[in-house]
């Protein structure tokens, strides 16, 4: 395969993720590893078509992904869900996670001790889990803020993540989101 211009560029310039997008009162915080390259061009999360991120999230919420970027952050905030990922800046060529190099976690200390009312982190993903208990955890341990968070691993819904059902992904987002204490509404399954 031909690595374009832009891959090649994206390999050797440090990478740098996308603020969190938080509500005042946000009680689950929803953590991918670090943004693709679709994300980081568009300045969005889940930017990719298809991710089924925000197609989970406007059945869940109502932050479908048919409305404007900026609704659908402020639906996911006003209904108590934190997005950010665990990276703040890596190396890597391409938008696998297997690609990352070189990274750094962003600051989960001071972000928990301004977010209290966050109680539950949610991973999309085993690699975001693994860059979070590797990375972060310990230190979060070692201060005292993670006493009381509840963490759970999710399927990703990544295009990459094919081999679970989309319908089995979803219903395992929301019993997450239910379990964490997000109404969630809607049907049960994605058409």
């Amino acid at each position: 395969m031909r690595r374009t211009s832009h891959q090649s560029a994206v390999a050797a310039q440090r990478l740098r993720g996308l603020a969190p997008i938080v509500g005042a009162n946000a009680r689950v915080l929803v953590l991918g590893s670090m943004p693709g390259v679709a994300s980081l061009d568009a300045g969005r999360y889940y930017a990719h078509a298809r991710n089924h991120f925000w197609p989970f999230m406007g059945e869940l919420v109502g932050a479908s992904p048919e409305l404007p970027y900026p609704e659908r952050s402020a639906r996911l905030a006003a209904a108590g869900i934190a997005l950010w990922d665990v990276i703040a800046s890596c190396r890597r060529q391409g938008s696998l996670d297997s690609a990352i190099r070189d990274a750094e976690a962003n600051d989960f200390p001071a972000f928990l001790a301004h977010h209290t009312s966050i109680g539950s982190l949610l991973f999309n993903g085993a690699a975001a889990e693994a860059a979070f208990m590797r990375q972060v955890e310990p230190t979060l341990a070692r201060l005292g803020l993670s006493d009381g968070l509840r963490y759970r691993r999710l399927p990703s819904t990544s295009p990459a993540n094919a081999a679970q059902p989309r319908a089995a992904k979803l219903a395992a987002w929301r019993a997450a989101l239910n379990e964490a204490g997000i109404a969630c509404d809607g049907p049960s399954s994605l058409p």
